[in-house]
């Protein structure tokens, strides 16, 4: 079937209207007419090239929300008018030794992302949300808490799961104290989630104008990390320190500042490799790790949460018709905290 959407078809294009062809939902598919779609930088990287593995035309989006409009006759989660929700993933194996763990986003054979990537169905490559339609298999398709303000939860599908996953794995909760480096679209769910779990929340970030909406969002104390006396006034005092933060940025102040066994996990991809003194691991033990995204289970774990403790993000609602603006303003960090792209925009 046709479907109205934007895709990028070069690096250095304005993404622009296109029609793209979804097919036809089989027994187990679950078709879903797209409501909202989440901004995620990641949608950035791809549209212009910069991690070098784009195929164009690429119609980004994988932070998904909308209404189910058809379900194949073996679908037996969702009927016709629920709330549904796709993330990173829609497929995979489904059989090695990281999906049957539920980590399917580390499928052994190659996890199937939601665009970008070769998609068996078609024998081109997957397309994201910013459409007016996807068709996604059941197993991959998400229930969102009818609580929830879908234009608030729809960036949950990335940036709600890539901070949760590594705070309930890292045992994020009472009697922790939790840091969280930056406060940008992930950075800002981080604080959120750390506070939600329980957990003492901090706030590490350059900019002391951050310092108010830090504390709003759940933040117990907000720490300026350019003031050298304020992060030694902490050292050896946290349990983990979730690092959301892009560019480069020095780590070793921030393992500075963990306790005996405490961890540092990376979310953020800053565009060089990061320099670690390994001093700052050996004395005391201390653990430097990453995190991607989560499984589908944990997905429906953190969409549950959300819904029992009212989490959502903060966004900005646009127009399909403003997202080469809203790249430019992404860029200079002009977003509190996720663009959303109100998808009836593209219908007029």
């Amino acid at each position: 079937m046709s479907t109205r959407a934007f895709a990028a078809h070069s690096a250095t294009t304005p993404l622009s209207p296109m029609t793209i062809t979804r097919r036809e939902p089989m027994p187990s598919d679950v078709e879903i007419e797209i409501l909202f779609c989440g901004v995620c930088h990641s949608d950035l990287h791809f549209a212009r090239n910069e991690w070098g593995m784009t195929t164009y035309p690429l119609v980004p989006g994988h932070e998904i929300l909308g209404r189910v409009s058809r379900v194949g006759n073996k679908v037996t989660k969702f009927k016709v008018g629920d709330l549904a929700a796709v993330g990173c993933l829609v497929d995979s194996c489904r059989s090695c030794s990281s999906c049957t763990r539920g980590l399917e986003q580390f499928c052994l054979t190659g996890a199937v992302f939601t665009y970008g990537w070769p998609d068996k169905h078609s024998g081109g490559m997957t397309y994201g949300g910013y459409s007016e339609k996807i068709v996604c298999d059941e197993a991959f398709t998400l229930k969102v808490p009818t609580n929830l303000d879908p234009a608030r939860a729809a960036p949950l599908l990335c940036a709600g799961i890539t901070t949760y996953s590594p705070l309930r794995k890292w045992g994020a909760g009472k009697g922790k104290k939790v840091g969280v480096v930056g406060l940008g679209g992930l950075g800002h769910m981080g604080v959120k989630f750390a506070h939600a779990m329980g957990a003492h929340t901090v706030l590490f970030t350059t900019s002391e104008g951050k310092i108010a909406d830090g504390k709003r969002l759940g933040a117990d104390e907000v720490i300026i990390s350019k003031n050298a006396d304020a992060m030694a006034r902490h050292a050896g005092s946290f349990d983990m320190i979730l690092d959301t933060v892009s560019a480069d940025h020095d780590l070793n102040a921030y393992l500075a500042l963990l306790k005996l066994d405490g961890s540092l996990v990376v979310v953020g991809a800053p565009p060089n490799p990061q320099p670690v003194n390994v001093f700052s691991l050996l004395m005391p033990r201390r653990n430097l790790a990453g995190s991607l995204i989560g499984g589908i289970a944990e997905t429906q774990e953190m969409l549950d949460f959300c819904g029992r403790h009212n989490v959502a993000c903060d966004i900005e609602l646009i127009r399909m018709q403003q997202i080469n603006e809203a790249y430019e303003r992404m860029l200079k960090s002009d977003v509190k905290y996720r663009f959303v792209i109100d998808m009836a925009s593209l219908k007029g």
